[in-house]
């Protein structure tokens, strides 16, 4: 099931599970997790974009594996607000995964995750190799730290 506020899908969420957050990109889908509290998000690792079949069993199977509860895919928003062709792309995404999963799905505004994970990855001084390598789930990991962030004030 897909929500489209953060407090529709937290009501339905099942307690004591974690949560994925997924920036979902044209090449690759940053991956960050929750533990059961919803405390803390980590960034977990990045998936290479192939077919959408192979890309929703590897999600699939975090979701199975890790007993996650709910999936949050950022949205981008367009910096004045609107959406575009990348926001159509994203929901005809958590279309196509809410036909082949029960947990619920929601979105979270993603504008300047990115922006604010290289930030963090530069004042860490990371490599540039290792920025390229880790920056689309660090930034997976801003997405779902702010929904959990705004779940401990509902």
């Amino acid at each position: 099931m897909i929500f489209e506020t953060v407090e529709e899908f937290a009501a339905a969420l099942p307690p004591m599970t974690g949560l994925a957050g997924l920036d979902l990109g044209t090449k690759t889908i940053g991956v960050a997790v929750s533990d059961r509290l919803r405390q803390v998000s980590t960034p977990l690792e990045t998936i290479r974009r192939t077919k959408f079949t192979a890309d929703a069993a590897r999600l699939q199977k975090i979701v199975d594996d890790r007993q996650l509860g709910g999936l949050i895919l950022g949205l981008p928003r367009n910096m004045d607000g609107s959406e575009g062709p990348r926001c159509q792309s994203t929901r005809a995404f958590a279309r196509n995964l809410a036909n082949l999963t029960e947990i619920p799905i929601t979105f979270w505004d993603e504008r300047l995750s990115t922006v604010a994970a290289k930030r963090a990855l530069l004042e860490a001084d990371t490599s540039r190799k290792r920025r390229a390598e880790v920056i689309d789930h660090v930034a997976a990991g801003y997405i779902l730290q702010g929904v959990l962030d705004r779940l401990r004030h509902l």
